[in-house]
C-alpha cells in the first residue's frame, strides 16, 4: 500500500502546484478527470519549456547526468530489497515519435538496465491469450527502466476504430486496464504514461518526408495513408482512452509532439521529476567497509 499511496501523494502534489502556480511539468501535462478535448491542445506548444529549441536542446541534454545518476541509484536499491520500477508507456499516432522518444530516453540511462519492447500487432499466440498477457511478459523488473513502444492502450484503440470487438468488450478492457495498472503501482511500479500529440499537417509532413528519403522507405506503410482517413475516430478512441484510464496510480500525460525537441524536453523532465520524487538511495553496506579496506591494504 506504501506505494499506491505514494502515487496519490504525488497527485496531490501536482493539484496543488495548480492552485499556487508553481507547477511541476506533470501538473501542466497532466490530464484531468472529466471529458477530454485534444482539440483544445495545440501540437505545436511548448508548455513550461524553453522558448527557443536552441534552449530547449541544451537544457535537455543538462539532463542526462541527473537522470543515470537517478537511474543508477535506483538500480542500486533493488539489490537491497526495493521492488520499485519505472514504466515509460508511450502512444500516438504514426510518426509522432514514440521510437525516436524511445530511442532519445534510451540515450539518457544505461542500456543495460533498460527493458525496451515495440508492440506491433499480436502474433497468433499473443492472441490465443488475454490482451494483457503480452504486456504482463515485457515489464520491467525491479531496479530497471521499462519502455512500451505501444502499449496495452493499442486494445482499445485500433481495437474501437477498426470495430474489432463489441462495445461491451471495449468497457471490461478500460476497467481491466485500470485494475492491472493499480496492481502495478501496489507492486512498486511507477508508470508514467504519454500521449505525444501530434497534428494531422505535421504527420503529412513526416509521412512525406519518408517518401522523400530511400532510406526511411522501410519505415513507411501504404496504411498509413489509410490510416489518415481515420484521424478523427482515432483522436476520439485516444479521449476515450484518456478519459476512462487515467488515474491517481497511473495518470496520462499529454505531450505536444509537433515540435521534436519539447517531446524530448517533456519526456525527459516528466521522468526526471517522477524520479526525484521517488527519491532512490543506495543501500547501506552490508560488511564492514573498514575491515575490508584493512584486508585489501594488508595484499
Amino acid at each position: 500500500m506504501a506505494k499506491k499511496d505514494g502515487a496519490k501523494r504525488a497527485a496531490e502534489k501536482d493539484r496543488q502546484g495548480k492552485k499556487t502556480g508553481k507547477s511541476s511539468l506533470r501538473a501542466l501535462l497532466r490530464v484531468p478527470p472529466g471529458r477530454v478535448d485534444l482539440g483544445a491542445v495545440d501540437p505545436s506548444s511548448t508548455p513550461g519549456g524553453p522558448s527557443r529549441k536552441a534552449d530547449g536542446v541544451a537544457d535537455t541534454a543538462r539532463m542526462a547526468d541527473p537522470l543515470a545518476s537517478l537511474q543508477e541509484r535506483l538500480y542500486a536499491a533493488s539489490t537491497a530489497g526495493d521492488r520499485r520500477r519505472v514504466l515509460l508507456v508511450l502512444q500516438g499516432m504514426d510518426t509522432s515519435g514514440k521510437g525516436g522518444t524511445a530511442k532519445h530516453v534510451i540515450g539518457f540511462l544505461n542500456p543495460s538496465g533498460c527493458r525496451v519492447r515495440a508492440f506491433k500487432a499480436p502474433t497468433p499466440e499473443e492472441r490465443s491469450h488475454p490482451f494483457l498477457w503480452r504486456v504482463t511478459k515485457a515489464l520491467p523488473r525491479p531496479g530497471e527502466f521499462g519502455i512500451f513502444d505501444r502499449s496495452h492502450y493499442e486494445d482499445v484503440l485500433v481495437a474501437r476504430v477498426r470495430a474489432l470487438v463489441p462495445r461491451s468488450e471495449l468497457n471490461r478492457r478500460y476497467d481491466e486496464i485500470n485494475r492491472f495498472e493499480e496492481s502495478l503501482a501496489e507492486d512498486g511500479v511507477t508508470v508514467v504514461k504519454a500521449f505525444l500529440h501530434i497534428s494531422y499537417e505535421e504527420q503529412r509532413e513526416r509521412l512525406l518526408a519518408r517518401l522523400d528519403n530511400p532510406s526511411k522507405h522501410w519505415k513507411f506503410s501504404p496504411g498509413d495513408i489509410d490510416d489518415r482517413a481515420l484521424w478523427p475516430a482515432y483522436q476520439r478512441a485516444y479521449e476515450v482512452a484518456l478519459e476512462r484510464c487515467a488515474s491517481d496510480a497511473a495518470p496520462w500525460y499529454v505531450v505536444p509532439a509537433d515540435r521534436k525537441w519539447y517531446r524530448n524536453w517533456a519526456i525527459g523532465r516528466l521522468l526526471t521529476e517522477h524520479l526525484e520524487d521517488m527519491d532512490p538511495r543506495y543501500p547501506s553496506a552490508d560488511f564492514d567497509v573498514d575491515e575490508c579496506r584493512a584486508r585489501l591494504l594488508a595484499t
